[in-house]
């Protein structure tokens, strides 16, 4: 029995047509969108609410959360809003949810003067720089948790996790499912890059949050039960679960975000099948950084990236076998046939526009 989910961040433009992120936008701009969406009282307890009660939806205000001397947050620098799904046992309910929560999110912050745009990674901000910077207790927090010292860098990328349970997996097989797709995400990432725009034009390849975040974040993400089944690693693979619901969860993270929700269906289609075959021999607990950034520049270009994917699609595929998801695979043998993704499409459009926002209030 498998079990999905979906996390999806979402960038906008606000009033004045602006890329609206830390800089110019406040925790309370996007609060008062957040605000006004529905509450799901059945949703409780398979989503996390977390310490500092922003997350009491299915949509939450994505940032950096600033500190005095205590555990109590005193300010939130916003860059984006989440959208979260429940957990369904068919790929098919969790996208169906997700455009159904996009949909209500988009008319709301419309209303506020706010646009959402795909953006997988700020195309202005390179560098997320507290103001006023860390304080000491602030410091310590962050060091005691060696992920959360990339704030930097998530600060500044927007991008999704899928989320696969299977029921009654054994930590073991977990751990390994978890080191299997961090060894193949370099050949599957480029099926979802969105992210060519980089300090105010085009950046070289088509993933620069592919780039800039392998290796200093994870690819895979594994939550245990508990802290003696742990590896340790940096960035992390194991994570110990923070409420049941998230046991034995594997979250792949490495993904840009698309603006086409079919796609994630696509990709959690192909985890399953991944998750299922028996096949693929590699396996890493660490990403490899050279090979992810030799992707985010060449993506399916790459004959070794472009040979890897064809391999790793088709093992998904046989795996499947007569399971009816084999046919969500379909958007994916397509992309690879063109060796294009969402990125050509974004750059070509740039080339005839000339702006970045006119480019970005194209998509969705």
């Amino acid at each position: 029995m498998f079990y999905f989910g979906i996390e999806h961040e979402v960038a906008f433009l606000n009033h004045e047509g602006k890329f609206a992120d830390f800089t110019h936008t406040k925790f309370t701009d996007f609060a008062q969108i957040v605000d006004r969406l529905p509450i799901y009282p059945n949703d409780y307890p398979q989503l996390r609410v977390g310490d500092a009660g922003i997350k009491k939806k299915r949509w939450y205000i994505e940032g950096f959360e600033r500190f005095a001397d205590s555990d109590q947050p005193i300010d939130c620098l916003a860059k984006g809003i989440e959208i979260r799904t429940t957990i369904h046992t068919d790929i098919q309910g969790a996208v169906n949810e997700l455009s159904e929560s996009f949909r209500l999110l988009q008319e709301l912050a419309v209303s506020f003067g706010y646009t959402p745009v795909l953006a997988s990674f700020n195309p202005y901000k390179i560098v997320f720089e507290p103001q006023p910077p860390l304080n000491d207790f602030e410091i310590k927090q962050l060091q005691a948790y060696p992920d959360e010292q990339t704030a930097n860098i998530y600060m500044v990328s927007y991008g999704p996790d899928l989320n696969i349970s299977v029921a009654d997996m054994s930590t073991e097989k977990l751990i390994d499912i978890g080191q299997k797709l961090t060894y193949y995400s370099p050949y599957i990432v480029p099926f979802t890059y969105s992210s060519p725009f980089y300090n105010g034009s085009l950046w070289e390849g088509l993933s620069v949050r592919t780039f800039i975040r392998t290796g200093k974040r994870s690819a895979t993400l594994v939550f245990v039960e508990k802290a003696e089944q742990l590896i340790p690693s940096i960035p992390s693979l194991t994570k110990v679960a923070r409420i049941p619901a998230e046991i034995g969860r594997i979250e792949f993270k490495a993904f840009d975000s698309c603006d086409d929700f079919n796609i994630y269906a696509a990709l959690l289609g192909l985890l399953k099948g991944l998750i299922l075959d028996e096949t693929l021999q590699g396996r890493l607990t660490v990403p490899d950084a050279a090979l992810h950034q030799l992707s985010a520049k060449e993506g399916f270009n790459n004959e070794e990236i472009f040979a890897n994917a064809i391999e790793v699609l088709q093992a998904s595929e046989f795996a499947l076998n007569d399971d009816p998801d084999v046919n969500l695979l379909t958007p994916l043998k397509i992309m690879l046939e063109q060796r294009k993704s969402k990125s050509h499409e974004l750059i070509e459009k740039f080339h005839k526009l000339g702006s970045i926002e006119e480019v970005l209030r194209q998509t969705y």
